[in-house]
C-alpha cells in the first residue's frame, strides 16, 4: 500500500501543492527565527564610544539589589547616585579627575534632541577639531557633523550659542560641546567622571561606593548601555511571535486541505477498501503521503530560510530595529529544529484525515452522486464547541481573576487562535446558514435564479464551502484582532488620558525646569493652579520575592488635585504628605492607611503610608509621591489651568516668557495630548505587518490550492450545466459568485471572532475603570477580505475556464471523423 502514495502524489500533485508551498513557507520562517536567536545570542562584546580613550571611569551605583526570601533581587534605578563627595576628593589625590555631564540641547528645525557635554570630555571619545577651536567663554560651543561652521549662530533651548570650532561625528551621537564651566551649571550634577590614575588605587580608593569600569566595562558609562540587549530582545519577540503564527497557520492549512482532500477522495478510498485494504493500511498511505510532502517541504523551506536570513538581518539593521552588528552567524542547530518541525506539522495535519480516510466503507466506491455526506461530524461538531466554550470559559476566568492579563500583546495574539480553531470545527455547520443569510435577499430580487443555484450548490458542498471560507477567516479574524486590539488599547489609554486632563496649558522640557522657571510661571497672572511634577520610580518587594518597579511622579497634591482628575477608588489625594504615597490597585498592598516598605529612585529605603488608591486603567495610572520622595528628579513638566475671567491669550504669553532662554515649551492641553497620543513603535508595527503578511500569503495558498481542486473536482457538473443551455459566461458567473460567497462567509465569522476578542478586552478595560468601546479596523478588514475574495474568485474561475477549453478540444470531430466526440 505504500508503494501507492509517491503515485498518488505524481497524479494528484494540485491537491498537495497548497499545503507544500504553505509548510515550506513554515519552515522558513522557523529557520529565520532560530537563526535570528541564535546570532543574537552571540552577541560580541559591545565597545566604549564615549570614553574609548579614558583610562579610568568612575559611575554612581545605578542598580538597586534588594535580598528576598528567593535570593537577592537586583533592579536598573532610575537615575544613578551621585559620586560621595568624599570619594571624589579622595580621587583628585590620585590624578587628575574630569567630571562628565550631558544634558539635552534643542535646536529649532533639528529632529530630536541633541546632547551637550563639557568640551573637557571631548578627548574621551576621540573626537578631534576639524575647524575652528576650542569654547573658551560662554555662549561658545563646538557641534559635530556639517550643520554647522565656525562663526554661525544658533538658538538653543539653553539660549543663544555662536559656533567657534567643529569635530568630526563619531556615529552615536550628535553632540554639542561647552565650555566645562557652563555645562556644570547646565547640569549642575555629575554621576560619573574619569580618573586618570591607576586603575587598582582607584578601586582601593571607591571601594563600594560606587562602580569602577575599565577596558571593555568602559561602555556601561555610555548612553543608553543596554540598548542592543532591549533590541535584541524585541527583535526575538518579533521573530518568535512570526515563528508562532505561522506554525499555527501552517497546521491550519495543512489540516484544512487535508481534510479536503480526503473527502474529495472517499471514492478512491472506497475502491482500495473493496480491493481489500483495511484501514490502517489506507490511513497509513495518508499518512506516507504526508510524509514525502513533509519531507520535501521542510527541506525547501531550510533552503529558503538560510537564503532569506540574511537579507532580513540586513533590512531589520537598516531599518533601525537590530544593532549594527547585528549578522547572522554559522549555525546548525536551527536548520534541524525548524526540519523536524516541519515534518511534525505535515503529520500533525493530517493526523485527522487519515482517520476519516481510514473509516471510508467499501460502498463509497459505487457513489454515482457528488453530494457531500457526513460534512457535519459528532466529533467535529463536539471538538469545535468544547474549543468555543475553552475560549469562553478561560476569558471569563481572565476577567474574574486578571484583567490585566487580556490587555498583554503575548494574550491578543495568542487567543484568536483558540476561537479561529473553533469557528473553522464549526464551519460546515455553520456554511449553510450563513449563505441562507447572504442570498436572501437576492434570491427575491427579478432574476434572483444565480442567487439560488448559489445558495442551493453551497449549502450541498457545505465541507467546499467551509474548506474555501476558513483561510479568509483566519486572515480576517487575525487582522481585525491584531489591529482592533492596538486601537481599543491606543483609544483607551487616549480617553484616559484626556479625562484625567484639566489643565488648561502644559509646559515641558527635555532636560528638565529649573527651579527658578517653576517660580516665574507659578508667578504669571491669571493662573488658578500650576502643578510642577517630575518623573521619578519606586521599588517594591511583592510576595516576598519579586522586586517591582513603578513609574512614579512627584507633585505636591494640592496642585496636583486641582489640574488632574485622577481615578482615586480608596482615600484622598490631598492627602498625599512626605510620609505616604499613592499607589493603584494593582499593587498587593493598597489599603489606605497601611504602611508599605518602598525603595525610591536612587534606592533610599522608606516605609510609607497609603494615601490613596488609583484604578489600574490602561497601565498608566502609576504611583504619586512628594518631592521629597523623589530625590535629584528635575521637573519635566508643569500643568497649568487658567482663572476665571483671565484671557488665555495673555496667560500662553506670558508662559511662554517664563520660559524663554530655557528648553522649556508651551503646548495647549489639546494639543499636548495629541502630541502624545499612544502610537505603535515601529517594532510593533512590523510584528503585526509580518504577522498578518504570512496570514494572507498562507490564505492565498490555501485558497488558490482548495479552488483548483474543487474546481477539477466538477467538470462533470459544470459539463452538465452547459448541456442545459447555459453558456459558458453564465457558468463561470456561478462559479464566482459562489466563490465570492464562501469568502463572505469566511469574512463574517473572521468579523466575529474579531469582535469577541475585542469585547473580551473591553470588558477587561472596563473592569479596570478605563471603559472603552471596540475600534474594528474596517479599512484593513476590508482590504483583508477583498484580496481573499479577488484570491477565490480568481482561483475558481480559471481553472473553471481551462475546464471549458478541455471540454470544447474533446467536442471537435476527429480528423477524418463525421460525428462529435461527446462530452467527457
Amino acid at each position: 500500500m505504500l508503494t501507492l502514495a509517491p503515485h498518488t502524489l505524481r497524479l494528484r500533485w494540485t491537491a498537495f501543492a497548497g499545503g507544500f508551498v504553505a509548510l515550506a513557507l513554515g519552515v522558513a520562517l522557523l529557520t529565520v527565527m532560530g537563526l535570528a536567536l541564535a546570532s543574537a545570542a552571540d552577541a560580541p562584546g559591545r565597545a566604549p564610544e564615549r570614553f574609548a580613550a579614558a583610562p579610568v571611569v568612575v559611575r554612581g551605583t545605578d542598580t538597586l539589589r534588594v535580598p528576598t526570601a528567593a535570593g537577592v533581587r537586583t533592579a536598573r534605578l532610575d537615575r544613578p547616585r551621585p559620586v560621595p563627595a568624599g570619594t571624589v576628593a579622595a580621587l583628585r589625590t590620585l590624578g587628575e579627575v574630569t567630571e562628565d555631564r550631558s544634558f539635552p540641547v534643542r535646536i529649532p528645525g533639528e529632529s530630536g534632541a541633541l546632547v551637550g557635554h563639557p568640551w573637557s570630555t571631548a578627548a574621551f571619545a576621540r573626537y578631534e577639531l576639524t575647524a575652528g577651536r576650542a569654547p573658551r567663554a560662554a555662549g561658545e560651543v563646538v557641534v559635530t557633523g556639517g550643520r554647522a561652521a565656525p562663526g554661525d549662530r544658533l538658538r538653543t533651548g539653553h539660549g543663544p550659542v555662536r559656533v567657534v570650532g567643529t569635530v568630526a561625528g563619531r556615529g552615536f551621537e550628535r553632540a554639542v560641546f561647552y565650555p566645562d564651566a557652563v555645562a556644570a551649571r547646565l547640569a549642575p550634577v555629575s554621576t560619573q567622571l574619569v580618573v586618570a590614575a591607576d586603575p587598582a588605587a582607584v578601586r582601593r580608593a571607591v571601594g563600594d561606593r560606587a562602580q569602577v569600569l575599565t577596558g571593555a566595562a568602559r561602555h556601561l558609562a555610555d548612553p543608553a548601555p543596554d540598548r542592543d540587549r532591549a533590541a535584541v530582545t524585541a527583535l526575538n519577540s518579533l521573530f518568535g511571535t512570526a515563528g508562532g503564527v505561522a506554525a499555527f497557520v501552517a497546521v491550519f492549512v495543512v489540516a484544512s486541505t487535508s481534510a479536503f482532500t480526503v473527502a474529495q477522495r472517499r471514492r478512491e478510498f472506497g475502491l482500495l477498501r473493496t480491493a481489500g485494504a483495511t484501514p490502517g493500511q489506507v490511513r497509513r498511505t495518508v499518512y506516507a503521503e504526508a510524509l514525502l510532502v513533509g519531507g520535501a517541504a521542510a527541506a525547501t523551506g531550510c533552503a529558503l530560510g538560510g537564503y532569506a536570513a540574511p537579507h532580513l538581518a540586513a533590512r531589520t539593521v537598516a531599518g533601525g530595529l537590530a544593532p549594527a552588528w547585528f549578522t547572522i552567524g554559522d549555525h546548525t542547530w536551527p536548520y534541524h529544529a525548524a526540519f523536524w518541525t516541519g515534518l511534525t506539522v505535515a503529520l500533525c495535519g493530517v493526523t485527522a484525515a487519515s482517520w476519516r480516510a481510514g473509516r471510508t466503507r467499501p460502498a463509497e466506491a459505487l457513489r454515482e452522486a457528488s453530494a457531500e455526506h457526513g460534512a457535519r461530524t459528532r466529533g467535529r461538531l463536539l471538538a469545535g464547541t468544547a474549543l468555543l466554550a475553552a475560549a469562553a470559559g478561560t476569558a471569563g476566568w481572565a476577567l474574574l481573576t486578571d484583567p490585566a492579563d487580556l490587555l498583554h500583546r503575548k494574550t491578543y495574539i495568542s487567543r484568536p487562535m483558540l476561537l479561529i480553531t473553533a469557528f473553522a470545527l464549526l464551519a460546515p455547520a455553520l456554511a449553510g446558514p450563513l449563505v441562507r443569510l447572504l442570498t436572501w435577499l437576492p434570491a427575491r430580487l427579478p432574476g434572483g435564479l444565480l442567487a439560488v443555484l448559489v445558495r442551493e450548490n453551497a449549502t450541498a458542498a457545505a465541507r467546499r464551502t467551509a474548506a474555501v471560507a476558513a483561510p479568509v477567516l483566519v486572515t480576517v479574524a487575525l487582522t481585525g484582532s491584531l489591529l482592533g486590539a492596538t486601537a481599543t488599547l491606543d483609544a483607551a489609554r487616549t480617553a484616559e488620558a484626556r479625562t484625567r486632563t484639566t489643565a488648561d496649558f502644559v509646559v515641558t522640557a527635555d532636560g528638565g525646569l529649573d527651579a527658578a522657571t517653576v517660580r516665574r510661571l507659578r508667578a504669571v497672572p491669571g493662573t488658578a493652579a500650576v502643578s510642577a511634577t517630575a518623573a521619578s520610580s519606586v521599588y517594591v518587594v511583592e510576595e516576598g520575592v519579586a522586586l517591582i518597579r513603578s513609574a512614579a511622579r512627584a507633585a505636591d497634591p494640592a496642585a496636583l488635585a486641582a489640574t488632574t482628575r485622577l481615578p482615586v477608588t480608596a482615600g484622598r489625594l490631598t492627602d498625599l504628605d512626605d510620609g505616604s504615597i499613592v499607589v493603584n490597585e494593582e499593587w498587593e498592598r493598597h489599603t489606605v492607611g497601611r504602611r508599605v516598605p518602598v525603595r525610591l529612585g536612587d534606592g533610599t529605603r522608606r516605609t510609607l503610608r497609603v494615601a490613596a488608591v488609583l484604578a489600574v486603567g490602561t497601565g498608566d495610572n502609576g504611583v504619586y509621591v512628594t518631592p521629597a520622595n523623589a530625590p535629584g528628579a528635575p521637573v519635566d513638566r508643569v500643568e497649568v489651568t487658567v482663572a476665571a475671567g483671565a484671557g488665555r491669550a495673555a496667560v500662553a504669553a506670558g508662559l511662554r516668557a517664563a520660559v524663554g532662554g530655557t528648553d522649556g515649551r508651551v503646548y495647549g492641553a489639546a494639543a499636548w495630548l495629541r502630541g502624545t497620543a499612544p502610537r505603535a513603535d515601529g517594532t510593533t508595527r512590523l510584528g503585526l505587518l509580518l504577522v498578518l503578511g504570512i496570514a494572507l500569503v498562507y490564505a492565498a495558498i490555501a485558497l488558490a490550492g482548495t479552488q483548483v481542486m474543487a474546481t477539477a473536482d466538477r467538470r462533470r457538473e459544470l459539463a452538465a450545466l452547459r448541456l442545459a443551455g447555459a453558456t459558458a459566461p453564465q457558468v463561470l458567473g456561478l462559479v464566482a459568485v459562489e466563490a465570492l460567497t464562501a469568502a463572505a462567509v469566511g469574512a463574517l465569522l473572521g468579523v466575529l471572532v474579531a469582535a469577541l476578542n475585542l469585547l473580551g478586552m473591553t470588558g477587561a478595560l472596563t473592569l479596570l475603570s478605563a471603559p472603552a468601546a471596540p475600534v474594528l479596523p474596517w479599512p484593513a478588514l476590508g482590504a483583508a477580505a477583498g484580496g481573499c475574495a479577488l484570491t477565490a474568485v480568481v482561483f475558481a474561475v480559471l481553472p473553471a475556464g481551462g475546464a471549458f477549453r478541455l471540454q470544447g478540444s474533446r467536442r471537435r470531430p476527429r480528423p477524418g471523423g463525421t460525428g462529435p466526440a461527446g462530452v467527457a
